[in-house]
């Protein structure tokens, strides 16, 4: 496992990995940024994210392992550890360590003294410079990047490899090694050492969680001596300069053949100019954290460098006990202390000049001006960032100020979309205004204009038809929560279980096929209003969960414990009796007065002919666009016929009419016989009508009522012979043929002037 590991969804592509990398060996691929650990020198920068999108992989489960098995586990304790663990004395956190299960814990330091004779006889023979190899960030640095230089690293272990081996040389290979130390790049040291001399690398801060798991407060413990044997000055390797001093080499301020360097930039720097020959001293001690060893990655922030020497300076100047140094003294032979280097850099793509040029213009970057380097993209140049996109280490979309222009137009776009968008709504809202003319819909309106601006809940009533959601969207266009959502929810076409989904939400798990958690329409309608259609069709159970969030403004999801409060207007409608529904007990008494705070009643079409032709001219209008056709308006006879017809179904039945018979409509105005059959029908009955109407009144008034006297005499001469035409001839004195004619022009049925009826 790799010592450092991404977690993706933490990662924002902030890019703050890529900018802190030496080496960019951050890929950015799939929108987050992994580590590339063939390029990877193990600094620790990328561990800075301000996601926490980088961390360093937890060893401390195979060190319990191992603690665990029996077998001898030993600790080694690097030369900074004094600056952690500042608060406990040495042998307090010997001792908490061997609480742990530790057998034996060791000072790392002494890596440092084994070393020194070494880097002295490779000095004493050397011909060309020597890079110092106790820091593993410089020795990946140079094999991963520059190998060309790696005839010139010091062929000799650092002093935690050298620890190993020196305690597995005396207790076994079968004893277990932990180094403790605050750099990362020792993790990646041990998986490419061959000889296994150390098993596991911790954190200060790992130890430190280890003991806190065990509930070991080691303040509170006897101190222990140390094992193996006392470093001396080697303590001292962690600070600035003292490496050179461990190694034997008097400090020379006028010495130009003996360079000690720390810190990333003079790292780079001084590797880069003894790649290209600038420079060529005799020695190179370097090392990559600023302030050395003391600062490294996993380093306690608090205190400053300053004051972590002098915790160094203190600890190596203390006297301490060492309970195995008879143990270990006694080795005359020293282990292996020899290392060897491989190359393994990884050679990448070479772009052209064309090759740049191309994502240079792709990020709208055509003349050099145009290169801002801003570096948010992680690199130090619009460049380096092309050349990177170019060997598949970016993307294009790592340019700020290229999705910022992006991000411009994009805007000026949608702005279009947006003002486009918003003039086919308001077009829209304008098809959807209550059309009419006659008195009813007159006070409908101004109902709405009252109650809109309110936060009232109101009531619709009204047949099947007659726009009630139409009403309710007036209401939210009038009121002061127009710029909030209108949620509209037709009980009757939704299942009991669902609609109460639908409306207060769910939590996942809550029912069969809740795969996960959803909001309901009152939480999304939150500000806004809510238009609950045909309301009298919910269930006894809704009406109470409706009825708690008239009451308290609160929703509980299905399945949930913890209920939300909302802020909604509720518009209710139905076209059915509640206060029959009241009576008997199917509808809850206490929700009907919630719901009956404002009502409005829409009457039907049938008694508001005055707005008949108005309304055909409106759906014509709209069948015209929908369909694409030419339609010069309706005639006269077919107004006629749909004012005297009843319109069962109201407004809807009257859309859908006209639509039908729009399609049908070839060219100019509707006409009668594209309307159904019924319309025929009630054309000429009332045509008939309205002829016998102008009879009456222009030329036959004083016949009219001629004839109506003639038959009510006849009929009167009937019921007194009992329905016996011969006898009323006789007893009218007119002829029996006469009086036949006269029965027949007044359709008068002797039969049922017999049994009584006329």
């Amino acid at each position: 496992m790799e010592p450092i590991i991404t977690y993706k969804e933490r990662c924002r592509r902030c890019y703050s990995c890529v900018r802190s990398c030496p080496v960019k060996a951050i890929k950015v691929d799939q929108g987050f940024a992994q580590i590339m650990y063939d390029r990877c020198i193990g600094c620790g920068n990328c561990l800075s994210c301000p996601q926490k999108a980088k961390v360093v992989v937890d060893r401390m489960v195979k060190t319990q392992e191992m603690l665990a098995s029996g077998a001898p586990v030993v600790a080694v304790l690097g030369c900074s550890f004094p600056t952690f663990f500042h608060s406990l004395m040495p042998g307090q956190l010997v001792a908490s360590l061997k609480s742990l299960g530790f057998c034996e814990v060791h000072e790392g330091a002494y890596g440092a003294s084994m070393i020194a004779n070494s880097y002295r006889e490779a000095l004493q023979c050397a011909d060309k410079p020597l890079i110092s190899s106790h820091c593993p960030a410089v020795v990946d640095l140079i094999e991963r990047h520059y190998p060309s230089l790696l005839p010139n690293i010091m062929p000799v272990v650092s002093p935690m490899i050298a620890m190993g081996r020196f305690i597995k040389s005396i207790r076994g290979e079968d004893t277990k090694v932990v180094y403790v130390s605050s750099c990362i790049a020792a993790k990646f040291e041990i998986q490419s050492e061959e000889s296994n001399a150390i098993d596991v690398v911790l954190t200060y801060q790992e130890i430190d969680k280890l003991l806190k798991n065990r509930r070991i407060t080691p303040a509170s413990l006897a101190e222990m001596p140390f094992d193996g044997l006392d470093p001396g000055s080697a303590r001292l390797f962690t600070l600035t300069g003292a490496p050179l001093k461990v190694f034997g080499f008097e400090p020379d301020l006028l010495d130009t053949e003996t360079v000690s360097a720390e810190g990333e930039s003079h790292t780079i720097g001084i590797i880069r100019d003894l790649a290209t020959d600038r420079v060529s001293p005799s020695f190179v001690d370097l090392r990559f954290c600023d302030g050395g060893c003391v600062d490294g990655p996993t380093r306690d922030t608090d205190l400053n460098y300053f004051y972590k020497r002098k915790l160094i300076v203190c600890h190596s100047n203390s006297k301490l006990e060492y309970a195995t140094a008879p143990h270990y003294r006694p080795a005359l032979v020293m282990p292996d202390l020899s290392r060897s280097y491989s190359d393994k850099s990884r050679k990448l793509a070479t772009p052209g000049k064309d090759d740049v040029k191309r994502i240079l213009h792709s990020t709208n970057k055509f003349t050099q001006g145009d290169e801002m380097n801003c570096r948010a993209c992680g690199y130090n140049t619009c460049r380096e960032h092309a050349v990177a996109v170019f060997q598949g280490l970016a993307d294009i979309e790592m340019c700020l100020p290229h999705n910022m222009q992006q991000i411009d137009e994009d805007r000026g776009r949608l702005m279009q979309k947006y003002e486009l968008v918003r003039r086919e709504l308001d077009r829209q809202a304008g098809d959807d205004l209550i059309i009419g003319s006659d008195p009813g819909i007159h006070e409908v309106m101004g109902l709405i204009s009252q109650v809109a601006p309110t936060p009232t809940t109101v009531l619709i009533r009204g047949e099947t038809g007659t726009g009630k959601e139409l009403t309710a969207r007036a209401i939210h266009r009038m009121s002061l929560r127009n710029d909030k959502p209108l949620m509209t929810v037709n009980c009757t076409t939704i299942t009991d279980s669902l609609l109460e989904s639908e409306l207060f939400g769910h939590k996942k798990g809550s029912f069969t096929g809740a795969t996960s958690d959803k909001k309901g329409l009152f939480e999304a309608a939150n500000g806004g209003t809510i238009f609950l259609d045909e309301i009298g069709d919910i269930t006894p159970k809704l009406q109470a969960e409706l009825l708690r969030v008239l009451d308290l403004g609160e929703v509980r999801p299905v399945g949930g414990i913890n209920a939300r409060k909302v802020d909604v207007r509720l518009i209710a409608a139905t076209n059915k009796d509640l206060e029959l529904g009241v009576r008997e007990g199917w509808f809850r008494e206490d929700l009907y007065y919630r719901l009956n705070v404002f009502c409005i009643t829409l009457p039907p079409l049938r008694d508001r002919v005055e707005s008949v032709p108005e309304l055909a001219l409106h759906f014509i209008e709209k069948a015209r666009k929908k369909l694409n056709k030419s339609i010069a308006g309706i005639e006269e006879r077919a107004i006629r016929a749909m004012q005297h017809y009843p319109w069962p179904g109201n407004i809807r039945e009257m859309q859908n009419v006209i639509e039908r018979a729009s399609v049908l409509t070839k060219e100019g105005p509707v006409r009668l016989e594209t309307l159904p059959t019924i319309f025929r029908s009630t054309y000429e009955t009332c045509h008939d009508d309205d002829a016998n109407r102008r009879r009456v009144s222009f030329k036959a008034e004083r016949e009219l009522q001629v004839g109506r006297t003639e038959k009510n005499i006849i009929l009167r001469y009937l019921e007194e012979t009992g329905g016996n035409v011969a006898k009323a001839a006789r007893l009218a004195n007119v002829p029996r043929r006469t009086f036949y004619r006269i029965l027949v022009k007044h359709g008068i049925e002797v039969v049922r002037v017999a049994n009584g009826k006329n």
